[in-house]
C-alpha cells in the first residue's frame, strides 16, 4: 500500500473492508458520518425551514443556470 510517496508497513491484507467499521466520533459532529456542513447566514436562514427547502431552492437556480447557458 502506498500513500503519499511512502510506503506504509502494515499486516492488513487488501481483502478487508475497513468502511464496514463502527467509527466513535467525538465532538459535536459525532452523530454525522459522511456529511457536509453548510453554514447559512441569519437571514437567509429564516427564509427557509429546513435542510429540504434549501436543496430545492438551489436546485432551481442550478436548472434557470443552466437554461439561461443553453439559450
Amino acid at each position: 500500500m502506498k500513500t503519499a510517496d511512502t510506503e506504509i508497513n502494515d499486516d492488513l491484507r487488501d481483502e478487508y473492508d475497513l468502511t464496514q467499521l463502527r467509527i466513535r466520533k467525538l465532538g459535536p459532529a459525532r452523530k454525522r458520518f459522511n456529511s457536509t456542513d453548510i453554514h447559512l447566514e441569519p437571514d437567509v436562514a429564516e427564509l427557509f425551514p429546513d435542510s429540504r427547502s434549501v436543496n430545492e431552492a438551489l436546485r432551481f437556480l442550478i436548472r434557470i443556470a443552466r437554461q439561461k447557458t443553453v439559450i
